[in-house]
């Protein structure tokens, strides 16, 4: 448990330079920062100046936090910026709730659990730094398996990154349009649980639907389902646009159209 601990001062610090390196070379903060809940906290005029502030003091506190021995006072500077991290979140999604809380940034991301769940991990850091600062003999001395605090202290950090939505771009996005082209929902949907809205969107894109649009003179006539296809009735001047979707699937090329005489 000790190793454990006394790593903390060391996830703390990633996070408040990253954090605060953010603040101060982003080349879009004056143009954003009147977007963050520190806007209507301070004025916009002065949301630029806190920020660049507020970054200074977080890479001076990840800066003693990395510069051993772990003083004290490094632990509750980590613990009272952490507590002034959930004080400002507060406000921010009580005030501003769709303003940016402008932790990493100038990120549009408004404040949600998952920033309040962040600045917690890192409060109960610090708190844990302190404690060892302050009285290392009540931190137990267990001995750990070999490799265990830095598989923690990874795990933290991990933490980190996925409570911080501002990355969700990076990571998040990816992997759900990954899961979807994987999964194939509208593939792999039941024939009778195929929204008429899917089916809609796949007739529209289709080579079929582009080569008969100009002829049509109606919305959605009637819809039926036979034999694997979703038919789609269109008026066509004098005469009926008949399209056959595909339930399963989603080649645009699959659609196919029949002019008939009313």
């Amino acid at each position: 448990m000790n190793g454990i601990a006394a790593s903390q001062p060391y996830v703390i610090a990633f996070f408040l330079l990253w954090a605060g390196l953010m603040k101060l070379l982003s080349r879009r903060m004056r143009a954003q920062a009147g977007q963050t809940a520190l806007a209507r906290l301070t004025g916009p005029a002065r949301a630029v100046p806190v920020l660049r502030l507020v970054g200074l003091a977080e890479v001076a506190v990840a800066t003693a936090l990395l510069v051993p021995p772990t003083h004290l006072f490094d632990g509750v500077a980590a613990a009272l910026l952490s507590a002034g991290f959930l004080a400002y979140l507060t406000y921010a999604h009580v005030a501003a709730p769709t303003a940016s809380c402008g932790c990493l940034g100038t990120h549009a991301k408004p404040v949600d659990a998952r920033s309040f769940a962040r600045a917690g991990l890192l409060l109960a850091a610090a708190l844990i730094t302190v404690l060892l600062a302050a009285a290392p003999g009540l931190v137990p001395a267990v001995t750990l398996p070999g490799g265990l605090p830095e598989v923690v202290v990874l795990a933290e950090i991990a933490a980190l990154l996925v409570l911080s939505s501002e990355l969700d771009r990076y990571w998040l996005v990816p992997l759900r349009r990954l899961l979807i082209r994987l999964r194939r929902p509208l593939a792999l949907a039941p024939t009778g649980s195929v929204p008429l809205e899917a089916s809609l969107h796949l007739l529209r894109r289709s080579p079929a639907y582009c080569s008969a649009s100009a002829q049509l003179t109606s919305d959605v006539r009637d819809t039926w389902d036979e034999d694997g296809l979703r038919f789609v009735v269109y008026g066509a001047r004098d005469r009926t646009a008949v399209f056959a979707v595909p339930l399963v699937g989603d080649d645009p090329r699959a659609v196919k159209v029949a002019l008939v005489n009313a």
